[in-house]
Formats: C-alpha cells, sequence, structure tokens
C-alpha cells in the first residue's frame, strides 16, 4: 500500500498544453476520486499516473520510488477501464489469473490467487463461466479481480460504472466501497458522475481545463467550495447561483423581490454586485399572492423539486421534503437559510468568506 504524488505535472501535445502544473498527494489507503466535466483532464491524468500516457514535465511518486520514466507494468498499479475487456473464450477463473500466467507465476499460486479474489469479490460460483454468461455487474467485477490477484500498489478505476444501468451502477458503488474497506488499498478513481465522486472518496480532486480547482473531503468542497465552479459542479441538484447587491450588512436579491440577505463575509463596497449561491435544500417556499412562479415540480417520491421563474428570468430550483407541493402557476413567497448561502465574487467567482 503505497500513496501516490505529483509533483508539477504537466503534459503537452505538441503546442498544446492540457494539463497544467498539477501538485497533489494522495495517502496510502486513501479512495481519491478525480472528477470534473468532460474534457477537464481526468482520465489523462490518471493515465499519466498508469504510464499509459507520458509525462512532459514534473516528477511523478508512487511510494518512495520515483516512477515518472517507469513503464507501465513496473509502476505497481493496476487499472480497471470503463469496458471490461475480457477475453470471451476464456472462463472467469482463466481471465482472471491470465495476467499472473503471462508473467510465468506458478499455476498454484495463480489459483490461490484467484480464488481469493473470487471470495472477496462473491465470484466463486462463476468461476468456470464465460463472459457470456455473466451480466454487466459481474463483467466489471471479474475486471476488478483481475486487478486484485497482481497485488498492485495502486488500483485506477477509469469511470467503471458509465455503461451499467442505473440499479447496477448504485450496486457497483457500494461493492466498490466495501472492496476499499476490505483491501484498505490506495485507490484512485475518475468519475464525471458527482454523485459516486461524493459517496466513495474520503478526498475529491475537482478538476477543470486540466487544472486543480480544489481538494478535499466530499463534504468540506460540498460547504465549503473555494469558487462557483467547484459550488456548482458537487451537489444535486446543482447550487442556484442569483446576482445580489451589497447593502449595509448584507445583499440584496432583486430576482427574489428584494429579498435581503445578513451577512457577516468580508463584503465588498455597497452597490457592488455580486454572486448569491444558495442550495436548493436551504430554500422554503409558502404558497400566497408571493413575487415567484413555480413553473414546474419534478417529482421523485421522498422529495420534489420545484422550478420557479425569478423576477429578472432566472431560474432557481427549491428541494422539498415531505407532503409540501406546490403546482404549476403557483405564486409562493421564499424564506431562505441565511447562514447557508454563500457570495461569490462577479468576476473572478471565487469565495468571498
Amino acid at each position: 500500500m503505497s500513496g501516490v504524488s505529483a509533483k508539477n505535472i504537466t503534459k503537452r501535445y505538441g503546442d498544446t498544453e492540457v494539463i497544467h502544473g498539477i501538485e497533489l498527494d494522495i495517502k496510502p489507503g486513501e479512495f481519491c476520486v478525480f472528477v470534473g466535466p468532460s474534457g477537464c483532464g481526468k482520465s489523462t491524468l490518471l493515465r499519466m499516473i498508469a504510464g499509459l500516457e507520458e509525462i512532459t514535465s514534473g516528477e511523478l511518486f508512487i511510494g518512495d520510488r520515483q516512477v515518472t520514466q517507469l513503464p507501465p507494468a513496473d509502476r505497481g498499479v493496476a487499472m480497471v477501464f470503463q469496458s471490461y475487456a475480457l477475453y470471451p473464450h476464456m472462463t472467469v477463473e482463466e481471465n482472471m489469473g491470465f495476467g499472473l500466467k503471462m508473467n510465468n507465476v506458478p499455476k498454484n499460486e495463480v489459483k490461490e490467487k484467484v480464488l481469493k479474489a473470487a471470495k472477496i469479490l462473491q465470484l466463486d460460483e462463476f468461476l468456470a463461466r464465460k463472459p457470456k454468461a455473466l451480466s454487466g455487474g459481474q463483467r466489471q467485477r471479474v475486471a476488478i479481480g483481475r486487478a486484485i490477484v497482481r497485488g498492485p500498489e495502486v488500483f485506477l478505476f477509469d469511470e467503471p460504472l458509465s455503461n451499467l444501468d442505473a440499479e447496477l451502477r448504485v450496486d457497483m458503488r457500494v461493492e466498490i466501497a466495501r472492496l476499499h474497506k476490505k483491501l484498505e488499498a490506495t485507490m484512485i478513481y475518475v468519475t464525471h458522475d458527482q454523485v459516486e465522486a461524493m459517496t466513495l472518496a474520503d478526498k475529491i480532486v475537482v478538476l477543470r481545463d486540466g487544472n486543480v480547482e480544489q481538494v478535499g473531503a466530499p463534504l468540506t468542497l460540498f460547504e465549503d467550495p473555494d469558487n462557483r465552479f467547484v459550488a456548482g459542479f458537487i451537489g444535486s441538484p446543482s447550487m442556484n447561483f442569483l446576482t445580489g447587491v451589497v447593502i449595509e450588512g448584507g445583499v440584496s436579491v432583486e430576482a427574489l423581490g428584494d429579498i435581503t440577505i445578513l451577512s457577516k463575509a468580508q463584503l465588498p463596497a455597497i452597490g457592488v454586485k455580486v454572486i448569491v449561491g444558495i442550495r436548493p435544500q436551504f430554500l422554503s417556499l409558502k404558497l400566497g399572492d408571493g413575487p415567484l412562479k413555480v413553473d414546474l415540480t419534478e417529482e421523485l417520491g421522498g422529495a420534489a423539486y420545484a422550478y420557479l421563474n425569478t423576477l429578472n428570468g432566472e431560474r432557481i430550483v427549491v428541494e422539498m421534503r415531505g407532503k409540501q407541493r406546490f403546482d404549476s402557476g403557483d405564486l409562493v413567497t421564499m424564506t431562505i437559510d441565511a447562514s447557508e448561502v454563500l457570495f461569490f465574487d462577479k468576476k473572478t467567482e471565487l469565495r468571498i468568506r
């Protein structure tokens, strides 16, 4: 079990730099998730750690070893890809042990390691089956088992659940979390799904355009984001963002009917515009002749989301629990939990604390 350290890592394709001087420390045994929108560089960074992409400049350490120029086989990592990449003519047992066999590991040792991995992944009864006789979730477990038998220092997962349907994704998410607890191994996991990131990670690395926007525990990023991008990316539904104007002691939000939000943050001068961030669960609605109109309601069973049109055309989402519901066209008034409101600079989009 080893940690991973990136020291000023960059990646260029010709004159185009896609990874910009990333500094990152992942502790031994930590479950670290790279998250961000498509094209942000998360898979490229993972492949650089794996040795599948050349590092243009900087240094990479796995444990105490400097591995920047080492080939993938010598880095002590095992990777699980988005596609299962199983051999269709081989059984589960043969697929899981194939890499060891190619490295001339003795047959009895291969069998022992495969049986141990199969027990961890609850694949014991499927060892004689071929991939076509398995479900998508079982195939992904075989792919994970193939990584486990290698006994790597670091596990790398590149969007391993994206090919599964919604129910299987939830099941496999739980399986991977259990696996991490059992193995106590260092795991680095790439996803564009922030729900996966929040539920799996000890540490989340939020990436945008090849830069690290923020690193921290899931709840830290949710409750204390450094900028508007992180605040909007972490959390589902996304945080609402409205324009506010600084007044004495707080911020006035015209779009909500000139609601005043009191704040102790170090706000700029009176009259300066700021971005007001409010999560849907910290808003509440009351039916009445208010300034806001419900556009539509999205029903999820245990919760519902009301989508409102504000006075200046900005959209806002409100989470409703219990039996409270509203119909399209209802006029409502809004109450805000001021202690949960965040403010961001209008120009830089950095957090105002």
